[in-house]
C-alpha cells in the first residue's frame, strides 16, 4: 500500500491535517483506537480561530463570553457581548473532520497500532494482522507520548504533568462563563477550572495530582458522587526537537505544540498543520519549523509566564489579583484579550505604565519573565 502522506494518529489535529491534504494527495491515516474521542480534554477553542479553521459547528456544546477569576480570597470578572470561545465535543469534532477527509478520498485504518518504521515503511498491527504502509511523507500526530517521535529520536525539553478532569452534575446557571481558580494552597502546580457544558453539567479539572482536584471540588461544593465521567491524561510544556527528520514530521501534541498557560493544543496544532501542508506541497519538510515560528514564540513566552507562576507564592498572587481586578486592568483585558494569543493579552497589560508599576511593586521578577 503506497501513499503520498501517511498520518499516524487520528486525534483532532491528525484528522484536521488529513482533511487539509485529502483530494490533493493520496492520504492514509492510522489510528490505534477503534473509535474517536475519549481523550481528557476540556475542548475549549477561541471563537476567532474556530471560524478561521472552518471547524464543524455541530461539535459545539457551549459558548463562552467571559471568565471569572478566583484567588483564595478575591475574584474578578472579564466579559464581552459576543462569544469568545466554544466548548466542543471531541468525539464529534474528530469524527466530523474524519468524515470530511474520507469524502475527499483519504483512507483510514482504524484500530491499527503503529509499531515503528521498517525499511522506510510504517509497520502496523490491527488485531492479529501485521502489515506495512508506505508513504512519501510520514506525519506523527500521535500525542504527547508519540511513538513516531521516539522512532526519529526526537527529545523533549519539557515539563510533563498529569491532568485530571471530571464531568460533574451541579448548578451552573452562569453557563457562558468559565471559572479559573488560582490557589496554591490547593494546587501549587496549576490553576483549577470549571467549564459548564450546560446549566447542570460542567467539566472540572486541573493538572498535578488527583488529590488536588478532589480538594478543589470540596471547596467548590461539588460532590464526588455526582461525577458522570472521569478522564486523565498527560501534557508536556516545552519543546520537542526535532520536529522533522528526513521524510518524517511531527505535529500537534506529538511536537508539543501546546499552550503552557492553559495546556490547550488543538489550535496550535491545527495552525501548524497548515504550515505542514505548505511544506509538503513544496516537497520540503525543512521549511516546516520556520513556518511555525509564531507558534514557537507563543510557546516560549508561555513558558516564561509559567516560570513566573511557579516562582510566586500565594501572597504575591493575591496582590497581583488586586492589580488585575482594578478598573484599568479589566478595561485592558476586555479590549485586548485573545483566547488563543496569550502573549497579546499579557503584553497589553505590561505596556500599561500604571499597571506595570503596581505589578513591579508586588514582584520585580516581572522584568525578568514578562517585559519584552
Amino acid at each position: 500500500m503506497k501513499y503520498d502522506v501517511v498520518i499516524i494518529g487520528g486525534g483532532a489535529v491528525g484528522n484536521y491535517l488529513a482533511n487539509l491534504l485529502a483530494g490533493e494527495f493520496k492520504v492514509a491515516l492510522i489510528e490505534a483506537k477503534t473509535s474517536f474521542g475519549g481523550k481528557a480534554c476540556t475542548g475549549i477553542i477561541g471563537a476567532e480561530n474556530f471560524e478561521k479553521l472552518n471547524l464543524p459547528r455541530e461539535a459545539i456544546l457551549n459558548e463562552f463570553r467571559g471568565a471569572v477569576f478566583y484567588s483564595r480570597i478575591q475574584s474578578f470578572e472579564i466579559k464581552r457581548k459576543a462569544p469568545q470561545a466554544y466548548m466542543v465535543d471531541r468525539k464529534i469534532l474528530e469524527k466530523s473532520l474524519a468524515e470530511r477527509a474520507v469524502k475527499k478520498g483519504a483512507e483510514y485504518y482504524m484500530g491499527a497500532r503503529f509499531l515503528g518504521f521498517k525499511n522506510g515503511k510504517a509497520l502496523v498491527q490491527r488485531f492479529n494482522e501485521r502489515f506495512e504502509i508506505e508513504g512519501d511523507f510520514y506525519v506523527g500526530a500521535d500525542g504527547v507520548s508519540s511513538k513516531v517521535a521516539q522512532e526519529i529520536g526526537a527529545r523533549a525539553e519539557a515539563e510533563f504533568l498529569s491532568g485530571y478532569e471530571v464531568e460533574v452534575v451541579g448548578d451552573f446557571k452562569k453557563k457562558d462563563f468559565v471559572e479559573v481558580w488560582v490557589n496554591k494552597d490547593i494546587n501549587e502546580e496549576f490553576f483549577m477550572w470549571v467549564a459548564p457544558v450546560n446549566e447542570s453539567l460542567a467539566r472540572v479539572g486541573t493538572f498535578g495530582n488527583y488529590g488536588n482536584l478532589m480538594r478543589f471540588l470540596r471547596l467548590r461544593l461539588l460532590k464526588e458522587t455526582q461525577f458522570v465521567e472521569i478522564k486523565a491524561g498527560n501534557v508536556g510544556f516545552g519543546f520537542r526537537k526535532p520536529w522533522v527528520k528526513g521524510n518524517v514530521a511531527l505535529v500537534g501534541d506529538a511536537a508539543l505544540q501546546i499552550k503552557p498557560l492553559t495546556a490547550g493544543g488543538i489550535v496550535y496544532g491545527m495552525l501548524c498543520a497548515h504550515a505542514l501542508r505548505y511544506a509538503i506541497r513544496r516537497n520540503s519538510l525543512d521549511i516546516y519549523e520556520k513556518l511555525c515560528g509564531d507558534i514557537k514564540k507563543q510557546i516560549a513566552f508561555g513558558l516564561r509566564v509559567r516560570k513566573l507562576f511557579k516562582a510566586l507564592d500565594q501572597e504575591k498572587i493575591e496582590k497581583l489579583f488586586e492589580v488585575l481586578s482594578s478598573r484599568e486592568a479589566i478595561e485592558v483585558i476586555e479590549n485586548y484579550a485573545d483566547f488563543d494569543d496569550h502573549k497579546k493579552t499579557i503584553t497589553a497589560l505590561v505596556k500599561h505604565p500604571r499597571l506595570l508599576a503596581r505589578a513591579l511593586r508586588v514582584t520585580p521578577m516581572l522584568l525578568r519573565y514578562l517585559v519584552i
